[in-house]
């Protein structure tokens, strides 16, 4: 019998009904976040959540300062790991099967086909978004002073989404997909270019090693596929959750986004409306970081200006995962994912091309797979890792275009990065290069004398013209990365929709005519 004059089984009876207002009650024990101390404690309660800043300056909800890209290259990855688990069930990772197995994905498992356009596309915003997202940190000088650690970290899921995105091409297993990385296992094998007219490949064969190492063997065939597979499915997307985590956190314990000196002002109209919290005579503490001093910029001044994250920010946050999810479903119902013939390494794709993030380079690489593939992309990931230690100034962090020279240099820098991309590309394009002019010249001028490394001599002599004109580094820096922003957009256009068998150039794909 129960104390309360109840039997136990009545008892248990009660306790049966009541479990999920019990359950409801030991997950949201807080109750509703009504109060900026029940707010901050919502934050601080949650695991997820507690990468969070309790509060948020006024100045990083607006919409000019990230457009929420960050947000949304988060939201992509979310969408493709949901999807890419849902494909996952049908998927086997084997040549003899894996084509026929995306077929019945597409053609025959209910959803199938919607799953596999969804992840499709939301790896494509998320290429673009995260390209976007760190342009914006550029732009905004968002690199500098305490933040340089994570740019490392920026630059890492960069490197690492378009590993994600590569690695996946190969699954469907198909013409497109079995030429495409065909054409990165001989990227990967370049180097023989330098090691062959050096005469030393039989000792030192770097090319080959790298491309055993990419393919597990010196052929595109099942250890490749399975190597691909393990990349895409575990170990990258492992990786990039590993960097996002710290990445958010440094962004809390780096003060928040960069903001400009005078930010305070700037919100100041926006902030009458939101009571100061924090005074030079506090009567109440609002958690212990609150009203420490200290030296780093978490602790360094008061919350004036700012608001709590919840509702603010995280409303913001949901108001992009919404439209992030929009934008991919509204894509899925309009455009299929690619899936062309069953792979056959006896019938060369003719054109075969790479995902279109990587088409610019491919363009480069149609004139020296080396300095196309390798050592220009080496230049340009090598220089932006070294951007925060190369640019020491502060005028014009937190702002767009901030810093000498500023928005009219961006321009002329568009100005010029356009023009000379487009220069380049026609003259060789129209009158060939020195392989057509001097048959026997040797390999080592093609490999690096050619269209890749002129238009990246024109973009450094203009950066350079740059420093000395606004004796500046930060002058420099804002020439180089327009300039070869502009280079990509050109080269991906040309290679995307102006290359068509034996990547001959064609005003239209209709002008192709038999293969």
């Amino acid at each position: 019998m129960a104390a309360d004059g109840y039997s136990a089984l009545h008892e248990f009876w009660l306790n049966l009904r009541a479990i999920p207002n019990h359950v409801y009650r030991a997950m949201f024990r807080g109750g509703p976040p009504k109060t900026d101390r029940t707010r901050s404690s919502f934050i601080f309660g949650n695991v997820f959540l507690h990468l969070h800043s309790v509060r948020t300056h006024l100045w990083s909800l607006r919409w000019s300062t990230t457009m929420g890209l960050g947000i949304m290259t988060t939201a992509a990855f979310l969408i493709t790991l949901v999807t890419g688990i849902l494909l996952m069930f049908y998927y086997k990772p084997y040549p003899d099967v894996a084509y026929q197995s995306i077929k019945d994905i597409h053609f025959i498992v209910p959803t199938g086909r919607f799953m596999r356009n969804i992840h499709r596309w939301a790896a494509n915003v998320m290429v673009v978004a995260v390209i976007l997202h760190m342009a914006r940190a550029f732009y905004t000088a968002s690199y500098r002073k305490p933040e340089e650690f994570n740019w490392f970290i920026g630059w890492g899921l960069l490197v690492t989404t378009l590993g994600l995105s590569f690695t996946g091409y190969l699954l469907p297993w198909d013409q497109l997909a079995y030429w495409a990385i065909t054409i990165g296992a001989n990227i990967a094998q370049s180097p023989r270019e330098i090691t062959d007219a050096l005469g030393i490949t039989a000792w030192a064969d770097i090319g080959g090693f790298q491309r055993e190492i990419l393919l597990g063997s010196d052929k595109v065939g099942e250890e490749a596929l399975i190597r691909f597979y393990l990349l895409h499915v575990m170990i990258l997307p492992l990786a990039l959750v590993m960097l996002m985590a710290v990445h958010f956190w440094r962004i809390r314990k780096d003060g928040g986004l960069a903001k400009p000196a005078n930010a305070d002002e700037l919100v100041a109209e926006e902030a009458k409306e939101f009571y100061p919290v924090f005074t030079d005579v506090p009567t109440k503490t609002y958690h212990l970081a609150a009203i420490v001093k200290g030296k780093t910029a978490a602790v360094g001044s008061g919350p004036e200006h700012t608001v709590p994250s919840m509702p603010h920010l995280f409303y913001a946050e949901l108001g992009v995962l919404m439209l992030t999810t929009l934008i991919c479903v509204g894509l899925a119902f309009v455009s299929d994912a690619p899936l062309k013939e069953l792979a056959n390494p006896l019938v060369p794709e003719n054109p075969a091309k790479a995902p279109w993030y990587f088409l610019g380079l491919q363009e480069i690489v149609s004139f020296s797979a080396f300095m196309g593939g390798i050592g220009i992309p080496m230049l340009c990931v090598i220089g932006l890792g070294l951007i925060p230690f190369l640019d020491r100034e502060k005028e014009g962090t937190g702002s767009w275009f901030g810093g000498p020279g500023g928005w009219k240099l961006v321009k002329w820098s568009i100005v010029v990065g356009f023009a000379a991309s487009i220069g380049v590309e026609a003259f060789a394009i129209h009158f060939g290069w020195l392989r057509e002019w001097f048959p026997e010249i040797p390999q080592l001028f093609i490999t690096f004398i050619n269209p890749g490394t002129v238009l990246t001599a024109i973009y450094a002599a203009y950066s350079i013209w740059a420093v000395r004109r606004y004796n500046s580094t930060r002058a420099g820096a804002l020439a180089l990365f327009t300039c070869f922003l502009c280079g990509f957009i050109v080269l991906t256009v040309i290679g995307t929709y102006f290359r068509g068998p034996n990547w001959d150039f064609f005003w239209s794909p209709s002008d192709w005519g038999g293969h």
